[in-house]
């Protein structure tokens, strides 16, 4: 059971002149719509995963106006989709993750920037840069400036944002360029309202077919010596179209201010950020009012010459204001200038930070510094200027609040409670201690958390699915075998054939082991070829305390063995003593090639969406249900807290123990327990204290569960002291 999307399903069905109150991302994906998008593909990862979700389950409104939608095995086959374009009068739309989704598709995006498209083709990319990106600090400006491809940073105003949809395939129709629309974390998430339009049923499309097949035409192919005359169309003709319908349709916005002899330029999508530091300094308010004149750059690529030069002549000095590093934009604006005989002084990373998210703080300090040197007369003394006295303000607020706390406990990221993947990493913690440390190649996704205490586990990640391919130059250098790790998602991406093919033709002697849980789970549980089918799940019912095995669905077993693996073995992610000894025979047998293991174990965020109506309904009618509840007797706890540490379960946690005689604290189990029996089989399996229980917790007894329920109490009075 995913997670519904029926709220956001009907938003999208607004009409022309109605209110849209909503989410950044959603309030793009209505945009696509009411720009008459034929087509949309991609690839789910925060901070726009909300987009293909909602889409996926948009079906039937997609169906009525044509629009077909595909959910991508990774970004690459995403990027393809827009080969659509190239030759046909459509637009199509494909979505994805920040940098590391555009390293996937560049392949694909390099050839469409070069062949050049017909149809309008917009790539919205989830700028992850910044203190709450869970990926490398790195930006998609590079990429829109290697291959030529127009590149929209909004300004994060929901109005604003679904405008620059319909004029990014504009763009790329006036250009034949393929445009990039970044939306960075807070430009997703910003909630606000927009008058929507009608949705445009797109011209041709599954409903209007086209009427056969465009001829050939080899200009089109991205393939020597087509491609010399592609390169000479970028500078000659593609980018000055862009160009000039940037100007004409003012895309980059100017705001007015009284102190003209300065002037800002900011990237749009650090817009909101930028009047915020504005008002804390003094300098403007939060309605956008400033009193230094702005340039907002909703089109970071390519920059406008003559707008540049136009806005910087006259004034003494410019600040670029270009999140990241390297400086590109300041680079480029420099040149501008600097060919235009412009003389204003032009200021960048040397007043503000060369590398790190551009918070209000940052801000502030790089605007009091121009303002300082260049209208001192606005500034007042140095140390009484409006921007110093609230950074000294906020400075001391931080410190009041430091000394106040104290230092705040150490909280790293950890797996869900009752994860099933967080098993696999306690029994590879206990086979370590029996065959020594082996090299552990990390991969992408929920298992990745087993790099933060108390597991502690993984020597490199270096892509999606890469793991078993990262690990095939240790092996040689080692007496032992290395493991490498992916989950199912990881193994459909790219997996299967950057590791496996690979470590197969290469006959490498080493272990691979897939936690197959059924979902892409670490981009919000999307279904993927090898999710269960509905009934396949053992212990399905709400009634089974079962963890939830995932039978029935055989794909990647199938696959590999298909492509002649002769070792595998699949073992239940909750069977503690069973991955054990499988881990254990993979490390020492006598058998040389790859070793596949499958932890399966179901999601249990999917399985609590499942079971949690069901139970509720049982509940509500009456029926006797059973759950399960695990618990510490604090008796029996010695108080050495080895389970803690071979879990690392949120529930499992300590408390001052009642004995007097005891001075260490004593493990309990919290309520938010979901009975997945790790701690138990943790303790059995290492050998540790018989101090775990297992409680079956029963609603809407019987008349047999309460008979039973008073012979127990009447036997208990009767050993128990009086």
């Amino acid at each position: 059971m995913e997670r519904s999307f029926a709220r956001e399903v009907e938003l999208l069905r607004l009409g022309a002149g109605e209110t849209f109150h909503g989410e950044g991302i959603l309030a793009i994906t209505k945009g696509l719509l009411e720009a008459g998008v034929a087509y949309v593909g991609g690839y789910q990862g925060a901070p726009v995963s909300h987009l293909l979700d909602v889409l996926v389950q948009a079906r039937g409104l997609l169906d009525e106006l044509g629009v077909y939608v595909e959910a991508c095995s990774n970004e690459a086959s995403a990027a393809a989709l827009l080969a659509a374009s190239i030759h046909y009068p459509v637009r199509g739309a494909v979505t994805w993750k920040s940098v590391v989704g555009t390293n996937v598709a560049s392949d694909a995006l390099s050839n469409l920037a070069s062949a050049g498209v017909t149809g309008g083709a917009l790539i919205i990319v989830g700028e992850d840069y910044g203190e709450g990106a869970s990926v490398i600090q790195e930006r998609s400006l590079a990429f829109a400036l290697k291959s030529s491809i127009c590149l929209l940073d909004p300004r994060p105003d929901l109005g604003l944002m679904t405008r620059m949809v319909e004029a990014g395939f504009e763009l790329s129709e006036a250009s034949s360029l393929p445009v990039m629309m970044q939306l960075r974390i807070r430009a997703c998430h910003v909630r606000g309202s927009f008058s929507t339009r009608d949705n445009i049923a797109p011209a041709h499309s599954a409903l209007h077919h086209l009427d056969g097949p465009a001829p050939f035409d080899y200009a089109r192919l991205a393939h020597p010596p087509a491609t010399f005359r592609q390169e000479k169309n970028k500078s000659d003709t593609r980018l000055p179209s862009a160009r000039r319908f940037i100007l004409e349709q003012a895309l980059n916005e100017t705001f007015d201010g009284p102190l003209g002899q300065l002037g800002i330029i900011v990237q749009g999508g650090l817009y909101n950020t930028l009047v915020h530091a504005l008002h804390e300094t003094g300098y403007g308010d939060l309605f956008g009012m400033t009193e230094i004149p702005l340039l907002v750059l909703n089109v970071t690529c390519p920059l406008v010459p003559e707008q540049i030069a136009g806005f910087a002549r006259g004034r003494a000095a410019i600040l670029v204001v270009e999140e990241g590093q390297p400086e590109f934009l300041e680079h480029e604006i420099s040149a501008l200038l600097g060919r235009a005989g412009v003389a204003a002084a032009l200021h960048g990373k040397d007043l503000l930070a060369m590398a790190g998210e551009y918070t209000v703080e940052v801000l502030a300090t790089g605007i009091a510094g121009l303002v300082e040197c260049y209208a001192a007369e606005r500034a007042g003394a140095a140390a009484a200027s409006p921007a110093r006295t609230w950074l000294a303000a906020s400075a001391a607020r931080r410190r009041e609040v430091s000394e106040k706390l104290g230092p705040l406990p150490a909280r790293p990221p950890g797996f869900c409670i009752g994860c099933p993947e967080r098993p696999v990493f306690s029994a590879l913690k206990l086979v370590q201690e029996r065959i020594g440390p082996v090299h552990i190649a990390a991969d992408i996704g929920c298992h990745a958390f087993a790099t933060f205490e108390p597991f502690s586990s993984g020597h490199s990640i270096l892509g999606y699915g890469m793991s078993l391919a990262s690990s095939a130059a240790v092996a040689p250098l080692l007496r032992q075998r290395t493991l490498a790790i992916m989950g199912d998602g990881g193994f459909w991406h790219n997996g299967l054939l950057s590791g496996v093919q690979s470590a197969l033709f290469n006959r490498d002697d080493v272990v691979l082991l897939i936690l197959k849980n059924g979902y892409t789970s670490a981009t919000g549980t999307q279904e993927i070829i090898s999710s269960p089918e509905e009934g396949d799940m053992r212990g399905a019912d709400a009634g089974s305390d079962s963890t939830g095995n995932l039978a029935g669905n055989r794909t990647i077993e199938n696959t590999l063995e298909g492509m002649g693996l002769e070792w595998l073995e699949t073992v239940h992610t909750y069977d503690v003593e069973s991955m054990i000894a499988t881990l254990t025979e993979a490390f020492t047998t006598d058998f040389k090639g790859l070793k596949v293991i499958i932890g399966e174990g179901e999601c249990q965020l999917e399985r609590q969406r499942r079971i949690r109506p069901i139970k509720a309904s049982q509940l509500a009618r009456g029926v006797r249900t059973v759950r399960v509840k695990y618990g510490v007797d604090e008796d029996v706890c010695s108080g050495d807290h080895s389970c803690i540490r071979l879990s690392g379960c949120p529930t499992l946690t300590l408390k001052d123990s009642q004995d007097p005689l005891k001075v260490d604290p004593v493990v309990t189990v919290q309520d938010g327990c979901v009975g997945c029996g790790l701690c138990g089989a943790n303790a059995h399996a290492a050998t540790l204290c018989p101090s775990f229980y297992r409680a079956d917790v029963i609603q809407n007894p019987g008349w047999r569960d309460r008979l039973a329920a008073g012979l127990r109490a009447r036997v208990l009075q009767l050993v128990q002291p009086a």
